[in-house]
């Protein structure tokens, strides 16, 4: 009786389909892997300190009803890039490198003439975090970041009326991803910190009690 077995592939034949795993893309350059199970130090202590304390500061009957951060999003506007291609490619690795993530680039959605400026011409770069991501990307940005700015004494509470908070950063040289000696142009970048409610006090309070050292807390 012949052996019903199918036989390994020989080397010109085209691989079977199927269950035959697919080597895996490599990874973009600046992007982290999660560890599966990982749990970030802040999205535990979101868990088991922050919501606690804002079920009794707010009275919420349910923890459903605890606001949550929902993403971060930042963003460098390299206006410059029209004049130079190139520093757009930098602005893009050093964002990669700085939150662990792969940057988009965002382009002009119209044209202006006294800029030289085209529709669709990149101007920008952008990174929107979440999950795991997000929570490193604050604790980095809280503990050793916000620091190391010269003279630093607090962040201004400038939300935007609908429970979002933007944090505006004047240099990228803050972050100790970025190789001060390396660096071609000094770049800012906002960061919006998008929470699930829409009052600003529930998202102060969220925010505060994560660590964002806002001015005028009252201690």
């Amino acid at each position: 009786m012949a052996n019903t077995k199918d036989k390994a592939p020989k080397g010109g034949d085209k691989a079977p389909k199927g269950g035959d795993k697919v080597p895996k893309a490599a990874k973009p350059q600046g992007a982290q892997v999660v560890a599966k199970g990982y749990v970030p130090v802040l999205q535990k202590k979101y868990r088991e300190e922050i919501m606690p304390k804002l079920i009794k500061e707010f009275g919420y009957t349910s923890p459903m009803q605890v606001p949550k951060l929902v993403k971060i999003t930042v963003n460098q506007g390299v206006g410059s890039a029209t004049g130079d291609k190139k520093l757009i490619e930098v602005a893009q690795s050093e964002l990669a490198v700085i939150t662990g993530q792969k940057a988009v680039q965002t382009v002009s959605k119209k044209d202006i003439s006294n800029f030289k400026l085209r529709r669709g011409m990149p101007i920008g770069v952008k990174v929107t975090l979440r999950a795991a991501k997000m929570y490193e990307f604050l604790d980095r940005l809280i503990s050793i970041a916000l620091p190391r700015i010269r003279d630093f004494k607090g962040i201004a509470e400038k939300f935007d009326g609908h429970g979002n908070y933007t944090l505006g950063i004047k240099e990228q040289i803050i972050f100790p991803e970025i190789d001060i000696d390396k660096i071609t142009k000094i770049f800012g970048m906002e960061m919006t910190f998008v929470t699930s409610t829409d009052k600003d006090e529930e998202a102060f309070a969220l925010l505060r009690e994560f660590g964002l050292p806002f001015r005028n807390i009252k201690k």
